[in-house]
């Protein structure tokens, strides 16, 4: 008997759900590229990265925006601290409550539409990677780099990518010998080729930023 009814919803495509599912990826993408199998002799072996889901998790990805990991921590714990990381919670509060407890205008009013928009969090679990995109990117807040990384690590897709992230398109240009940082629409066509583990590669990219930055001194 094999397992793809647990790794595999018919909509949404294969999903990550351990370190095995992972190294399968590693290794077929390091069979697919030498320079893949290049990058992980230098990383080692890949975090899995698994996140919960549903609101919260998004909730915590705006409180992260544009702040350090030491304020978004903080501001974190406030919130959990004040019982305000569910909807009805937050819908509870007005922009300036929340303000007090340490979100900036802007963010508070991405919390409220957010706790709002009515998102039903159990669905976008079995649907097209697509949907959920499209899904998240309707609330004020939530950019196409938040829900990519949403469906990532928390719903797992193992063939989703974020070609906006500045790191991956960096480690791409390093590993790939490329002449220019690719922008977001040409780190998109390439990492098609990597399909159907981009979120993988994006894992193994990540991992070979941290190494080729420390060797080249990237910023």
């Amino acid at each position: 008997m094999t397992s793809i009814v647990l790794d595999c919803a018919p909509a949404a495509g294969r999903i990550i759900r351990s370190d095995a599912c992972v190294s399968e990826g590693a290794d077929w993408l390091a069979n697919h590229d030498d320079r893949f199998a290049q990058a992980l002799d230098l990383c080692g072996p890949l975090p899995l990265r698994r996140k919960p889901d549903g609101f919260a998790e998004l909730l915590s990805a705006i409180v992260s925006q544009q702040v350090s990991v030491a304020s978004a921590r903080a501001i974190w714990q406030r919130l959990q601290d004040a019982g305000l990381t569910c909807e009805v919670a937050v819908l509870a509060k007005t922009e300036e409550e929340l303000r007090g407890i340490g979100l900036s205008r802007q963010k508070a009013k991405y919390a409220r539409a957010l706790a709002g928009a009515g998102i039903y969090f159990n669905a976008l679990r079995d649907a097209p990677t697509e949907n959920v995109i499209k899904t998240l990117t309707q609330v004020s807040g939530i950019g196409v780099w938040t829900a990519e990384i949403y469906a990532m690590f928390s719903l797992g897709r193992a063939d989703v990518f974020a070609p906006g992230d500045l790191a991956l398109q960096e480690a791409a240009r390093v590993l790939f010998a490329l002449e220019e940082r690719p922008k977001e629409r040409a780190l998109r066509e390439m990492a098609k080729d990597w399909s159907p583990w981009r979120s993988v590669a994006a894992r193994i990219l990540w991992a070979y930023y941290h190494v080729a930055k420390d060797r080249e001194g990237i910023r």
